[in-house]
């Protein structure tokens, strides 16, 4: 669809683009990336740091939103829970969203932030983002 591929190339600017996150799959009410982990990624144990992960899964678990909306809307995040599991370590993070409540202005995503090592995926982080879709001319 015309809607997911420019979805696909909005996500990719300003910091997340920074941030190197790449896009992997889009659905309605489905949203999925990736990033390649670097040294840039890392806090002081060597681990990809807390602010990374929480960032992919709040812009990802955004997107899934954007999905359920025209382009006459943006989405907008107005509050979120994260939850870390285990330290991110590997080549690989790859962060799953989805749209678990799809009201009309109020929308509800989950994201499962999981780190690739040697091809096996582990699950470290869980986000619950609530979000509000607002007409494009209403952002400020």
């Amino acid at each position: 669809m015309e809607r997911f591929e420019f979805l696909k190339k909005d996500y990719v600017q300003g910091f997340p683009a920074n941030c190197g996150f790449e896009v992997e799959r889009v659905d309605y009410g489905i949203f999925e990336s990736r990033l390649k982990i670097c040294p840039v990624h890392h806090q002081q144990d060597g681990f990809v740091h807390a602010g990374v992960i929480a960032t992919m899964a709040d812009h990802t678990a955004g997107y899934a939103a954007f999905t359920t909306v025209s382009d006459q809307y943006r989405i907008l995040t107005i509050e979120f829970k994260i939850n870390y599991f285990k330290p991110a370590v590997g080549e690989l993070m790859i962060c799953r969203s989805k749209v678990i409540n799809n009201g009309k202005k109020i929308k509800v995503s989950e994201s499962e932030v999981f780190s690739v090592s040697g091809g096996q995926e582990k699950l470290i982080s869980k986000a619950m983002v609530t979000l509000i879709a607002v007409p494009a001319g209403n952002l400020v």
